[in-house]
């Protein structure tokens, strides 16, 4: 379980970036050249969801939770936005629910 939450953690944080170095781009005045790094980092996302041993539906699912923690995490640290406690709560609904899918590989 730790192993597939580090690796979801990567894979969010690559897909992050990848999405926000074009936000800045486009919103923030930064340059073009900020889309090479953003490819690269969307290429590293897609290839890091290809390395769980599972159907892909199941890793997605999965990782759909490891992603909203994440992104709040980035939300916090990032753009400097203090988390309310729906934050928090909701951020612990989705690693549950990670949590039971990963379980359930186990059965496969």
């Amino acid at each position: 379980m730790v192993k597939t939450s580090l690796l979801f953690i990567a894979t969010a944080l690559a897909e992050i970036i990848g999405c926000f170095l074009p936000y800045l781009w486009l919103r923030k005045g930064g340059s073009i050249l900020l889309l090479i790094p953003a490819a690269a980092s969307l290429a590293l996302f897609v290839w890091l969801l290809t390395l769980h041993p599972t159907a892909s539906g199941r890793v997605y699912a999965a990782y759909g939770g490891v992603y909203v923690a994440t992104a709040l995490v980035w939300l916090r640290y990032v753009d400097g936005i203090k988390l309310s406690v729906y934050d928090w709560a909701g951020a612990s609904v989705a690693l549950l629910g990670m949590a039971i899918i990963v379980m359930g590989w186990r059965g496969e």
